[in-house]
């Protein structure tokens, strides 16, 4: 008999820890090596796709309109999968903005929420939903 194959883990990633890991170098960047080795399925949905897209054109982070495609095209969507939302979760954050990537979550069954933002992290999970932070998400794959 083989061994028993192991499931990889769906992963809804915050729009701040998704921008700091593809911009900045330092712990955060281990995260874009975990997914291109897919060592873990990252979820996006059409809302914190939307979000993430206008962060990138912040103009603190000077891309180009050729460097946010590279990014989008190259880095993210070959990568991740792309959920809908169909339960909408409302009032579960304190900044009910972020109740968005719960929705995402709750929607795709995903198993975690991976944040730096207090308004989730102090909500610790949502149903069977985790919600950790980057560097409890990084102990997770010790071999990378």
């Amino acid at each position: 008999m083989g061994k028993k194959e192991k499931t990889l883990k769906t992963v809804v990633l915050d729009t701040n820890i998704l921008v700091s890991a593809l911009l900045f170098r330092g712990e955060l960047s281990g995260i874009v090596d975990l997914w291109k080795k897919r060592k873990f399925i990252p979820l996006l949905s059409k809302e914190t796709f939307e979000e993430f897209r206008a962060v990138l054109e912040y103009p603190k982070f000077s891309l180009t309109v050729e460097d946010i495609r590279v990014i989008i095209e190259e880095e993210v969507l070959p990568f991740f999968d792309i959920v809908d939302i169909t339960d909408e979760i409302r009032g579960v954050c304190r900044d009910a903005d972020d109740d968005k990537f719960i929705s995402s979550a709750e929607s795709a069954s995903a198993d975690l929420i991976v944040t730096g933002d207090m308004d989730l992290l102090d909500i610790g999970h949502y149903k069977s939903v985790k919600i950790i932070s980057a560097s409890a998400f990084l102990k997770m794959f010790p071999d990378g």
